[in-house]
């Protein structure tokens, strides 16, 4: 029995009933409201379940999913009506059916359904989750002229290759036919995403029509999101697992974490779908959210994935199965991370942070720490660096953070040592490997050398004769873990080192 909820037999409900969460609306009778560009697992069970949940509360907001080339999902959820299951993972699994999404099209065959659909005056809203690469950005965070896409995108007015070409010539139709723009959402982790969208458009639109810049440039919203759960990729096993424990096949189910998270900037209109009432967090300033993302949940993140892979761990929660490396993250948190900057008025810093914490120990959630520990050289100036800097400024302690630092120092030399086996995989890896290779095992020395790396540190930092004797006492602090053969009793390491 294929997924379809009409059709689903009385029995198979009657016993699924407290098992499998099903609309609490009539998926078939929901209008389109919304155009979703770019629908992959994250979009499904992201945005998709947000609005299958607002759908409760009513309104036309169902969903029209646009993928630019791919026809897979078209294909595996067309003959479902749309509908999926959502896997939600943690100490107990749950299940439940998204009946927000009503059509799939594919821009690359049905262009034209695509553009009408854009530019129906009921088409309200367009979300997106197209990865930085889809916004066609310079390295300043600007359209890239340049860029063979939207080269194509502004020298003919067929068929756009790129997402930002496409919503510009919908936006012209809308233009022209006196129909107001819709609200654009950039639901990708971009920075600063809906002023970086939102100034992609209007430079395209310059480009191509003056005037239909000008009309942009008056009524575009393009609200700032952050988005955040962890969705691994749907494996050969869960329609298998489905088809068990529910008794129905799904062509295309997906699975994430329970927790969830969106935040909008608090601009759109009154006309909008019931997100608020179904978690959804307005806010004036997203920024404050991205930052205490960077600071609570990516920094401890990094923590555990440096120190783990020094004591020889694989996954976040087997790092959290150590109990000196569970506090040493939990007392970075309270003790110099929740301090070192002001959280927005809707956040709790405690609270979140021991969602987090939360998070890192569900067993369901296989999240390996060399995946986590890639780009250090990248990661680091934005997750662990400005809170040091901040913390020196206000006289706040450092010495935690420093060993953070001085752990990600030490991994760099484990992957020299473990070289060709396991690569370094960072954007310097060449430097920092030789950074490694001069190494001495003194700590001053040894610190002092990759210190010197402009690329990574600000000069704040490598200035500052506090952190450069925090980090030196860290380095030299954790060379034992570092130099431990393995089978070493790691408890017996880390209670020397952490506590």
């Amino acid at each position: 029995m294929s997924i379809d909820i009409p059709r689903l037999q009385p029995a198979l409900l009657e016993q699924l009933q407290g098992k499998l969460k099903l609309p609490a609306y009539d998926p078939s009778a929901t209008g389109i409201g919304i155009v979703h560009i770019g629908p992959g697992a994250f979009f499904r069970a992201h945005q998709a379940w947000y609005t299958d949940l607002a759908l409760k509360y009513g309104g036309d907001w169902g969903i029209s999913v646009v993928s630019m080339r791919s026809n897979d999902l078209a294909k595996a959820l067309t003959p479902q009506q749309g509908l999926y299951s959502l896997v939600l993972l943690d100490k107990k699994t749950e299940y439940q059916v998204v009946g927000s999404i009503r059509e799939l099209l594919v821009a690359a065959e049905q262009y034209e359904q695509v553009l009408q659909r854009l530019a129906a005056p009921t088409s309200f809203y367009v979300t997106l989750t197209i990865t930085e690469k889809g916004y066609c950005l310079n390295t300043l965070g600007e359209l890239d002229l340049t860029h063979a896409d939207i080269q194509h995108d502004l020298e003919t007015n067929v068929k756009a290759r790129s997402a930002i070409g496409l919503l510009v010539q919908a936006l012209a139709l809308r233009f022209a036919a006196n129909v107001p723009p819709f609200a654009v959402l950039s639901c990708d982790n971009l920075t600063d995403n809906g002023h970086k969208l939102r100034n992609a458009l209007l430079t395209f639109a310059r480009q191509k029509q003056p005037a239909l810049a000008n009309w942009l440039e008056q009524q575009l919203l393009c609200p700032c999101t952050m988005v955040d759960s962890i969705t691994p990729a749907t494996d050969e096993m869960l329609p298998k697992q489905l088809a068990a424990e529910l008794g129905y096949q799904d062509n295309w189910p997906i699975k994430r974490e329970k927790f969830c998270q969106w935040v909008i900037e608090d601009i759109l209109p009154a006309h909008r779908p019931a997100w608020h009432q179904v978690g959804v967090t307005y806010t004036q300033d997203v920024k404050a959210f991205e930052k205490a993302k960077l600071r609570l949940l990516n920094a401890p993140h990094s923590a555990l994935a440096y120190l783990g892979s020094l004591c020889g761990l694989e996954t976040v929660f087997d790092a959290m199965q150590q109990p000196q490396l569970r506090n040493f993250v939990q007392k970075l948190a309270q003790e110099e991370i929740i301090g070192s900057f002001h959280a927005p008025a809707e956040l709790s810093p405690a609270e979140y942070s021991s969602d987090i914490f939360q998070r890192f120990d569900n067993p369901a959630i296989r999240h390996l720490l060399a995946q986590i520990a890639w780009d250090g050289s990248q990661k680091l100036p934005m997750r662990v660096f400005p809170i040091i800097l901040d913390n020196l400024a206000s006289g706040r302690s450092i010495q935690l953070l420093s060993l953070v630092v001085a752990s990600w120092l030490l991994f760099i030399r484990l992957r020299y040592q473990q070289q060709p086996d396991t690569a370094l995989v960072d954007p310097l890896s060449a430097t920092l490997l030789d950074c490694a290779a001069a190494c001495t095992g003194e700590a001053q020395t040894d610190t002092r050398l990759f210190l010197a790396l402009g690329q990574v540190f600000p000069p704040a930092l490598q200035q500052s004769d506090s952190f450069k004797a925090e980090l030196s006492a860290a380095y030299q602090q954790l060379c034992p873990l570092f130099l431990a053969p393995q089978g070493t009793d790691i408890a017996a390491f880390l209670q020397d080192i952490l506590e």
